[in-house]
């Protein structure tokens, strides 16, 4: 699709707000489009930056052949590929060991990366504030809505796993629905190199995904039974009820902590754990849970702030999204706060 007159004077003219006026209303995709290749929203953010940057230095080169958006989504993916080769994957539940809900936490336990403790880079969530277009300028097929296929954690750890280039052939191809052609010209690779690393991709994540989840939901909004599940995990943690907490959990179920480096496995050791930290006669109570609902990656959420004994303010302690399926929680991601800046959370309450 050529780019009609207007917008490509706009562009190639150097009259930065006509260039803005046409850029801009597509940050909001090519944020998303980087934090899916990435799985980081603070590097999506300076990535989509820095296509900015290098979309004006460049402004001169468009010659409206393609769409702008296409240029820009060219710009973007060469510019995150470069990112993604310097650089490990992000941390999963995958790359650390087991813990033990019987044991007091290790908060030295981390996978060996080759990373400085405070520098593994953590899978991070997003708001759904995020995923929602702001302007009519964005009504494509993958801005119009973010379906929850392509956005909830479990499909963003299993392409971690995915070399740079196949995951971005992943994401061209099957999330923004790309041609073979296209993807190849993006890419500057043969047809024939982007349709194998396709197929390549296709299959890691078979191998990969969770056997439950290889039927997809398209859908943008929680169901009735997630949001039901939610409010009863809430009133279980309110009430420090041991059974209705267990009674939600499938019997796999699995909770991580980032940045803690340990995650539970089974439902044993997940309701061990909520009674060791939610029970006030616990010698490991940490003080009085505060819990909210709330939404990220599509998913169900609940915000924690943590009111330690003798003190009169609730700090912001983390964030658990859930997994659910079958009116069962399959997965906990508990993040802590340092992974949730762009939640825009007090600090206390």
């Amino acid at each position: 699709m050529k780019v009609d007159e207007a917008v490509l004077a706009a562009v190639r003219d150097g009259d930065e707000a006509a260039f803005a006026a046409a850029t801009e209303p597509y940050r909001r995709q090519l944020l998303v489009h980087c934090y899916r290749m990435t799985g980081s929203l603070d590097e999506a953010e300076d990535l989509v930056q820095e296509t900015m940057l290098r979309a004006w230095r460049g402004r001169a080169g468009f010659e409206g052949r393609s769409s702008l958006r296409t240029w820009l989504y060219r710009i973007a993916t060469n510019v995150t590929l470069t990112a993604l080769e310097r650089r490990p994957r992000r941390v999963l539940m995958a790359d650390a060991p087991p813990g033990d809900a019987d044991a007091p936490f290790d908060r030295d336990r981390r996978p060996d990366l080759g990373a400085a403790p405070d520098d593994l880079p953590w899978l991070q969530p997003v708001p759904d504030g995020l995923l929602e277009p702001v302007a009519p300028a964005e009504a494509e097929p993958d801005a119009v809505t973010v379906s929850r296929e392509t956005i909830e954690l479990v499909f963003l750890a299993t392409i971690q796993f995915l070399p740079p280039k196949q995951r971005a052939v992943l994401l061209l191809r099957d999330v923004l629905g790309w041609s073979a052609n296209e993807t190849a010209n993006l890419l500057e690779v043969s047809t024939a190199s982007a349709n194998s690393a396709l197929q390549r991709a296709r299959a890691t994540m078979r191998r990969r995904m969770p056997d439950r989840r290889l039927e997809w939901r398209h859908a943008t909004a929680l169901s009735e039974e997630e949001r039901s599940v939610l409010e009863r995990l809430i009133d279980a943690h309110d009430r420090v009820d041991v059974s209705a907490f267990a009674a939600l959990l499938a019997e796999d179920v699995r909770q991580a902590m980032p940045p803690f480096a340990f995650w539970y496995e089974g439902k044993r050791a997940v309701t061990t754990l909520f009674t060791r930290y939610a029970d006030a006669s616990s010698p490991d109570y940490p003080g009085h849970l505060r819990l909210m609902a709330t939404v990220a990656n599509r998913s169900p959420a609940m915000v924690a702030y943590l009111r330690a004994p003798g003190a009169d303010t609730y700090r912001l302690l983390g964030m658990s999204v859930l997994d659910v399926e079958d009116g069962l929680i399959v997965r906990i991601y508990s993040f802590g706060v340092q992974l949730l800046g762009a939640f825009d959370l007090p600090p206390t309450l």
